[in-house]
């Protein structure tokens, strides 16, 4: 009698979660493979969903989404608070050095330049801060693509209840690393490029239009504003699986766009709603956190130095005390959004390509020793390099 259907080579798929068994006669002598349901009659038995890792093989509801995208930072924290505490300590350190040592220099230069060079120097000292901020620019996107690219790839693997240690993450999110932060420069570049065009109208209307130019230029940077935020919404939800296609599925930029797109359809409300809600939940943590931070160090500031003796000394103990801890707040928040959206992607899949039955079917056939390949790839096109019709 077989008892164990993970070890049973022939042992039948199990039913989806929420399904009935089909009957079974009474001279059968092997259990459902997840048991009978209390109560239950010997022909039906429910299946409960398997869950070999982080969340059950099912399509996932919010609160387990809410829920596993937390529980992200406490299965493996070396590796996913680990990856979020460098990545972070580093954006902010560089930022914090680079802008930090230009923007003093630009400050000194101004204060001993002569008078009649004054608005040359201050508009050279201008361009070279605006300058300084393009190298943290640049490694926050690449960092931040990294980050986002190891967490898909940490829940990927719990849900199979396999656990990588940082190092493995980081060298297979590595390969993967040039195509997502490519694709995060091409969101940032488009979100910039919108605000600037909003921003050029807005000026150009208040500047040469007199007072009916102001208006237009008020009602434009309102309305602009708005219809900005919504169609950054829009693509926001539509796109939001694109990092983990590329990583999971190992497609190329265009092509996970098109595919997000497709596994988006039918479900763009459910997505931008658990996205919008749980970016809500996670800056409403941050902010009962940090803001009564903040004003502690306010006040003691105000009591240990209170006639501003010692106001660089001061400044400089704040500003280290914030980073202290801004940085592991921003850390934990990357790793649940990024976890948020990797497990939008499973649940999209699951709900629309059956994905589930095939991670149980892996992790089936991982548990007796097989060779099977990865559950998350889906076969291409032959040198179009777009997900097989």
């Amino acid at each position: 009698m077989v008892t164990d259907p993970w070890q049973a080579p022939d042992a039948p798929i199990p039913p989806r979660y929420g399904q009935f068994a089909p009957p079974v006669s009474p001279d059968q002598s092997a259990p459902h493979p997840y048991g009978s349901s209390p109560g239950g009659t010997p022909g039906q038995g429910w299946a409960p969903p398997p869950k070999p890792g982080l969340i059950p093989l099912r399509p996932i509801g919010f609160g387990t989404l809410l829920g596993a995208s937390f529980q992200v930072l406490r299965r493996n924290p070396k590796a996913t608070f680990g990856s979020g505490l460098i990545v972070q300590t580093v954006i902010m350190l560089v930022t914090v050095v680079v802008v930090g040592l230009v923007t003093f220099w630009a400050i000194d230069r101004i204060d001993s330049a002569p008078l009649d060079q004054k608005d040359a120097v201050t508009a050279g000292s201008l361009l070279a801060g605006a300058l300084s901020a393009i190298i943290p620019i640049a490694l926050s996107l690449i960092a931040s693509a990294l980050l986002q690219a190891v967490i898909v790839l940490e829940v990927a693997r719990a849900t199979l209840g396999e656990k990588l240690r940082l190092g493995a993450l980081w060298r297979t999110a590595a390969t993967r690393l040039w195509p997502l932060a490519l694709w995060t420069l091409l969101l940032t570049a488009a979100l910039f490029i919108g605000v600037a065009v909003i921003a050029g109208i807005v000026v150009l209307l208040i500047s040469v239009g007199g007072t009916a130019g102001f208006v237009a230029g008020v009602l434009v940077g309102i309305f602009g504003g708005l219809l900005l935020a919504a169609v950054s919404a829009f693509l926001y939800a539509k796109t939001s699986v694109v990092p983990s296609l590329i990583v999971l599925e190992k497609l190329g930029v265009r092509a996970s766009v098109v595919r997000s797109w497709s596994l988006t359809r039918g479900y763009f409300w459910r997505t931008l709603g658990i996205l919008l809600l749980i970016g809500l939940i996670v800056q409403v943590i941050t902010q009962i956190i940090t803001t009564p931070v903040s004003l502690l160090m306010g006040i003691g500031a105000a009591l240990v130095d209170p006639n501003g003796a010692f106001t660089d000394e001061t400044t400089y103990i704040i500003t280290a005390l914030s980073l202290i801890i801004a940085i592991p707040v921003a850390a934990v928040a990357a790793v649940v959004q990024s976890a948020a959206i990797a497990l939008i992607y499973l649940d999209l899949r699951m709900r629309k390509e059956g994905l589930d039955l095939e991670l149980a079917r892996y992790v089936e056939s991982a548990a007796q020793g097989g060779d099977v390949p990865d559950p998350y790839l889906v076969p291409t096109a032959p040198g179009t390099g777009y997900p097989a019709a």
